[in-house]
């Protein structure tokens, strides 16, 4: 966690609001850092559904395999979330880890194991002492409060600069619901499903099987639209967690996703997790810009989507926006090489608006120094014409600096 956050914060943290059925509560376990909190507990009221996607690395975390198990059940009553370790790629003694840590938080919240969701990042391949939460999580169950989702979001950090946090807040039949969301991470991100450590709040009455279709559906154009690095985690999590106490203020309680009566509130709950996506981008490691990618004219969507990501994680593209050169050959090598229908002699580049390639050449109007002064901008758009078709997508990166390389070398040491 740096003492210096990123050029690209957000300038403004939104207050937010308490939720019905959600409290918090954060601690030093010791778990690798001194002089921070690394644990989070939140307690949920009894009937709480869950939701969740996960990583689809083959080499997933302890905490990862324990939520999948858990997920089945449909309802949750605690999450207890640790940084400075992933417990991955710990074998058996990071299951056990997994086992007690559960075991711990049910005797402190007074429920069943099966309602105890975990969540770890940090580290890999370093054992997870759970006997640190023994004592630590008792407290903290006993001093949560409803409201300081700021200071859960901080004790979650590894190498991220800034807390991130979200929120909405809409009508759902005659009541006001909130959405509230946190979200971890800055590098190894290239996610299939979510990314490093992500968690949604609301007091909607939702069913577990709507919620999820809902977040599997909002994290296809958000969270997994995001790279940083083109790594994806062992430990990728992201949960969703509604109380339903709106329903004592009025608002309907919903069992399927493809009720019309959702339409508001699923368009508050995919902008909380763009939201925190964007922010998980802002905060690239050594991240100076923060980079959006559209590509249009391709075959699909799908195929769209495969081009962006093979610009965004180029190395070369990364270091020329780093270098403020917009050096449209290196997107060129990097649309062709992505395995996608593609036109040489059909494409178009344009930097921040500034056409700078058309039709499979330089562009005649082109002016380096008007490019050049463009490419000073915090926030680069990159946008690519096929001319192929009506599929279109886009993603978000940020550049690759020297820091990145700083960061990741001695991250362990």
């Amino acid at each position: 966690m740096s003492s210096t956050a990123s050029p690209l914060a957000p300038k403004n943290v939104p207050a937010m609001p308490v939720i019905a059925g959600v409290r918090l509560a954060t601690a030093e376990a010791g778990i690798r850092y001194k002089n921070r909190t690394d644990v989070l507990l939140a307690i949920m009221d009894k009937g709480t559904a869950v939701a969740g996607v996960f990583t689809k690395s083959k080499c997933p975390s302890a905490p990862v395999e324990w939520c999948r198990a858990k997920l089945k059940g449909g309802k949750a009553r605690a999450l207890v979330v640790n940084s400075g370790n992933a417990n991955a790629f710990t074998g058996k003694t990071g299951r056990s880890s997994t086992a007690l840590t559960a075991k711990i938080a049910a005797k402190a919240v007074g429920c069943s194991e099966s309602e105890i969701f975990l969540a770890s990042t940090g580290v890999i391949g370093e054992p997870l002492d759970a006997t640190k939460f023994d004592g630590v999580l008792e407290r903290l169950a006993e001093t949560t409060e409803a409201g300081d989702y700021l200071a859960a979001a901080k004790a979650i950090m590894t190498t991220d600069t800034f807390p991130k946090v979200a929120t909405a807040t809409v009508k759902l039949g005659k009541a006001k619901v909130t959405i509230n969301g946190m979200a971890k991470g800055a590098g190894m991100i290239a996610p299939d499903m979510a990314t490093m450590l992500s968690f949604i709040f609301t007091d909607a009455p939702i069913a577990p099987a709507a919620l999820q279709a809902l977040l599997k559906a909002g994290v296809e154009d958000t969270f997994n639209a995001v790279t940083i690095d083109g790594d994806t985690s062992t430990s990728d999590t992201l949960l969703a967690f509604a109380t339903g106490a709106a329903a004592e203020h009025g608002a309907p309680k919903i069992s399927r996703a493809s009720d019309p009566r959702l339409k508001s509130f699923v368009k508050a709950f995919n902008q909380v997790l763009a939201n925190l996506s964007e922010q998980v981008a802002r905060d690239g490691e050594g991240a100076r810009k923060l980079v959006e990618i559209t590509v249009d004219g391709a075959k699909t969507k799908a195929s769209a989507r495969k081009i962006a990501m093979s610009i965004a994680n180029s190395p070369l593209v990364k270091t020329a926006i780093a270098g403020e050169d917009a050096n449209w050959g290196r997107v060129v090598m990097a649309v062709g090489k992505a395995g996608e229908p593609a036109d040489r002699d059909k494409l178009s580049i344009s930097f921040n608006g500034i056409r700078v390639a058309k039709s499979g050449a330089r562009d005649p109007s082109y002016d380096e120094a008007q490019v050049s002064e463009a490419m000073k901008a915090p926030e680069i758009a990159i946008k690519v014409s096929l001319g192929l078709g009506k599929g279109r997508d886009r993603v978000l990166t940020c550049d690759l600096t020297k820091e990145y390389v700083a960061i990741n070398g001695d991250y362990r040491s």
